[in-house]
């Protein structure tokens, strides 16, 4: 039975039989080689050194040595004096199947939804915040802590959302998660516990995202049409469903805000029928000409599951979330979260926390409003100037807006044409329940180009958008 061993600085696996009738070295020249040959070791790629390889096998270092010897000679190894014994370069072939990752074309500019300002994260606050964060938390915040996260982010988050959103935030009843994503996940499993069966959605809105979450909760979905107004809660009341998911800062995609009517009717909806409003708040902190809207959570804790994350805040890569659970629901929705991951990172966690109690938090957010302040300018003059009479609505907050093309337009063929041009642009098919390109209409997302690229990229595609 061969045993198998770990090199040091670095690690190498390795198996060496001392029963088989095959010498040693010949049986370690034969591994490496073959390592090299199948792709397990790279070109480049930092063998351990032989002393350290000898030691971790049992061998002598000169066995060791001798054996590197042969395979420089063979021209799989490359060495120098001071310095490692690395894979020679040509020997590399990729291992079956893999695929080879082939980069996307350079686009003038490219429009796509939902992606906030990468360039803007504040990388230098975080570090700072990554630093107090390790420097100051006791060493209990190591171990496994409380599911919901920790208790200083949950009592920061709590005031922060009291303060910026208007939400009865309480910390007991704030739960930490590892973004949107599974916040909706974790609140679709609770509410099927509680009884529910079919969960509605905003048409349009975010079909396969939500009818996915559903569906792995064993729940079926319902689209209800929405207008300049918001979600229709008449049609919504008809479908029969419990639980709904809605965007009434900003909706998404349209960028409607639910009117103030239709909130206390979503509401007394909810009271009447014993649902649930899994409220997703995702970008309510950019907003730039109409007044703040406050969560509908803050208006009924007890029916609304207010979700918010700093994917668009900070960035995705962060995956922080957090959910302000009612109180029917916050013992199922903390068993959950245990189930799931046993709680979201606690050093991002505190980090995040530092962040937010130093004031770099609110800082980077009006940064942030005034450069997507500024894109949102840049984008209105020049669809003005390249693409007259096409409408654009939406862009009261967030970071995309909504073109309204001719219906006569083809959505798919505007698309393929602007890619042609080195344009990414996106239709709203796929956020309607029924993926049809009619009315035709594009969602510009403008957070993540630059100023300077968005009037070349209108140019470049003016004539698309208004059929000339």
């Amino acid at each position: 039975m061969p045993l198998e061993w770990s090199g040091l600085s670095p690690e190498l696996l390795l198996a060496i039989d001392r029963q088989s009738p095959e010498p040693l070295r010949r049986q370690l020249e034969r591994q490496v080689r073959d390592a090299i040959r199948t792709g397990r070791l790279q070109v480049g790629e930092r063998l351990p050194s032989s002393r350290e390889l000898a030691r971790g096998l049992g061998l002598s270092r000169g066995l060791v040595q001798d054996c590197y010897a042969q395979l420089q000679a063979e021209g799989y190894l490359s060495t120098r004096v001071g310095s490692a014994t690395r894979v020679a370069a040509g020997q590399c072939v990729p291992q079956a199947g893999a695929a080879t990752p082939s980069e996307s074309p350079r686009l003038l500019a490219d429009f796509r939804w939902g992606v906030p300002y990468l360039g803007g994260f504040p990388l230098p606050d975080w570090l700072w915040a990554i630093r107090e964060a390790a420097r100051s938390m006791p060493l209990t915040a190591l171990d496994y802590g409380d599911p919901r996260g920790s208790a200083v982010l949950r009592e920061v988050m709590a005031g922060y959302l009291r303060r910026v959103r208007s939400s009865a935030a309480y910390p007991e009843r704030l739960l930490i998660c590892s973004g949107y994503a599974q916040g909706l996940a974790l609140a679709l499993r609770a509410v099927a516990a509680a009884g529910v069966r079919c969960v509605a959605y905003e048409d349009p809105g975010s079909p396969t995202t939500i009818s996915t979450a559903a569906g792995a909760a064993g729940l079926s979905t319902v689209p209800v049409p929405v207008d300049e107004h918001g979600i229709d809660v008449e049609a919504l009341a008809a479908t029969g469903a419990r639980t709904v998911v809605v965007t009434p800062a900003h909706q998404w995609p349209t960028g409607v805000v639910l009117a103030p009517e239709r909130r206390l009717a979503l509401l007394d909806w909810a009271r009447r029928t014993d649902a649930y409003v899994i409220e997703d708040d995702y970008d309510a902190e950019f907003r730039y000409d109409r007044s703040p809207v406050g969560t509908l959570q803050g208006l009924d804790a007890d029916h609304v599951i207010s979700i918010g994350s700093a994917s668009k805040s900070l960035a995705p890569a962060l995956r922080l979330g957090w959910m302000l659970c009612p109180p029917a629901l916050t013992q199922p929705l903390t068993h959950l979260k245990q189930l799931s991951d046993r709680g979201t990172p606690t050093l991002d966690q505190l980090a995040l926390a530092q962040l937010i109690e130093s004031g770099r938090y609110d800082r980077h957010l009006r940064r942030m409003r005034a450069t997507y302040s500024a894109r949102r300018s840049a984008l209105v003059t020049a669809l003005s100037e390249h693409a007259p009479g096409v409408a654009v609505t939406g862009l009261a907050a967030g970071f995309h807006a909504v073109a309204h093309l001719d219906d006569r337009a083809d959505e798919q063929a505007v698309i393929a044409a602007a890619r042609a041009r080195s344009v990414g642009l996106y239709g709203m098919s796929p956020c309607r329940s029924t993926h049809t390109g009619t009315p035709t209409q594009l969602v510009l997302g403008f957070g993540d180009v630059d100023e300077r690229a968005i009037p070349a990229g209108i140019a470049a595609v003016g004539d698309l958008l208004t059929g000339r």
